[in-house]
């Protein structure tokens, strides 16, 4: 699954401890925007909650180091 670059940075502020309100504030965008672009990567990765979002974050962070 390939994510845009703005939902791979969200992602990636996700892996990191990033809450919504943070994460919209740190990029200049709402709460809902964030919301949004998350609900897109959990479709396109075909992840069903939270948890496991948060899980493939971090591994694939740790790809990354």
């Amino acid at each position: 699954a390939t994510l845009s670059p703005r939902q791979s940075e969200i992602l990636r502020l996700i892996a990191e401890g990033g809450s919504t309100k943070s994460i919209a504030a740190q990029l200049g965008i709402s709460r809902k925007t964030v919301e949004s672009h998350r609900a897109q990567i959990m479709a396109t990765l075909n992840i069903h909650d939270l948890a496991g979002l948060i899980r493939y974050a971090l591994q694939t962070q740790r790809k990354e180091e």
